[in-house]
């Protein structure tokens, strides 16, 4: 079943609505209109006691205020650009700086602020919710009017899909992705640490001190990068590894082994509960973020749980970060007539 609720309003007195998608054995996904934002995803452990896994808030004012764009569709570029701006067929585009001299998650006004326009329907045991809004051209300095189309679907056997189209009438640069803070423990069942990851990744992007690419590769073989044989994520969290140390744990572009078809890429599993969740996606790579930056200080989460670092872990299934202004990266560029389309599952097991 689809049930639609008001979640509140915005300042304006825009009214942002939620969408619960319940399948038949109770598990569910809830999503608000402000951002395309996922809430919630209720779904059962190994001895099917359900719990909410994903970080978030209890009102609108939160999502607008804090921080750390919990659980929504950035855009139009997820993650950061250097330099706050790049160039396109010899056109210069100047973003705008919110992090320090650099450009993240789509500048002042992202998509995470947005209120999308939905459509809910039900075909037999899946469920479909299409949020859709229009980026004007130069919108925070993007060229092109770009019309976005996210589709989630989730179905009774607790698999829960992210599909995103787009359409430009004029050249430019789109990388979309969720921002779910995922916690399989429950979001309020304490640190990340004891939670086991596997990635089918062999090489990381170098960054700097500002968290930006340098261009170069690193092999995870011998580092704290090597997920290929499933470990926990606290095992290596706190290496002195000079590369890992920059973001106080992982807030890293790992490059998956992607042949641009949706496969099993990643697998996150919470050793306690037994909950497990298995991503496929057709994106290139992945942002895996341990929730080192959160800000303690900021209003508390759903039911006054605090906000504390290294809560959460993010999978934000991705084109690397700086891609416009590194060629060398799989282009990001989308030209009138093509299609954006990337899909990323998660598939919930226990």
């Amino acid at each position: 079943m689809i049930i639609k609720e008001l979640f509140g309003k915005k300042p304006c007195g825009c009214e942002v609505y939620s969408y619960t998608l319940k399948n038949k054995s109770g598990a569910s996904v809830k999503i608000i209109t402000l951002g395309a934002t996922i809430v919630s995803i209720n779904i059962p452990d190994k001895n099917n006691v359900f719990a909410d896994v994903i970080c978030g808030y209890d009102d609108v004012n939160s999502y607008l205020t804090n921080s750390g764009y919990q659980g929504a569709i950035i855009g139009r570029f997820g993650n950061r650009i250097s330099n706050s701006c790049f160039e396109l067929d010899g056109n210069k585009y100047k973003l705008y700086n919110n992090e320090g001299n650099n450009h993240l998650h789509g500048g002042k006004i992202g998509f995470d602020k947005k209120v999308w326009d939905a459509n809910a329907w039900e075909i037999g045991n899946t469920m479909y919710l299409e949020l859709s809004c229009l980026s004007k051209d130069m919108e925070e300095g993007y060229p092109g009017n770009l019309r976005v189309k996210v589709l989630y679907t989730f179905d009774n056997e607790n698999v829960f899909s992210i599909n995103y189209k787009a359409t430009t009438d004029k050249k430019t640069v789109l990388n979309l992705t969720n921002h779910a803070y995922f916690n399989l423990g429950g979001y309020n069942s304490g640190r990340i640490e004891n939670h086991s990851l596997w990635i089918d990744s062999e090489k990381i992007s170098i960054i700097d001190e500002k968290l930006i690419p340098t261009g170069e590769e690193l092999s995870v073989d011998g580092t704290p990068f090597d997920f290929r044989v499933e470990k926990l994520i606290g095992k290596d969290i706190d290496s002195e590894n000079t590369i890992l140390k920059y973001g106080k744990g992982y807030d890293h572009n790992f490059i998956l082994n992607s042949n641009g078809t949706i496969k099993h890429s990643i697998t996150l599993k919470d050793t306690n509960s037994g909950r497990t969740m298995k991503v496929y996606t057709n994106q290139h790579c992945v942002q895996v973020y341990t929730a080192n930056c959160i800000n303690e200080s900021e209003s508390s989460f759903k039911n006054g749980v605090e906000q504390r670092i290294r809560c959460a872990v993010c999978l934000e299934t991705q084109h690397a970060p700086d891609s416009p202004n590194r060629p060398e990266f799989p282009s990001c560029v989308l030209s009138p007539g093509e299609l954006y389309d990337y899909t990323t599952v998660f598939k919930f097991e226990k």
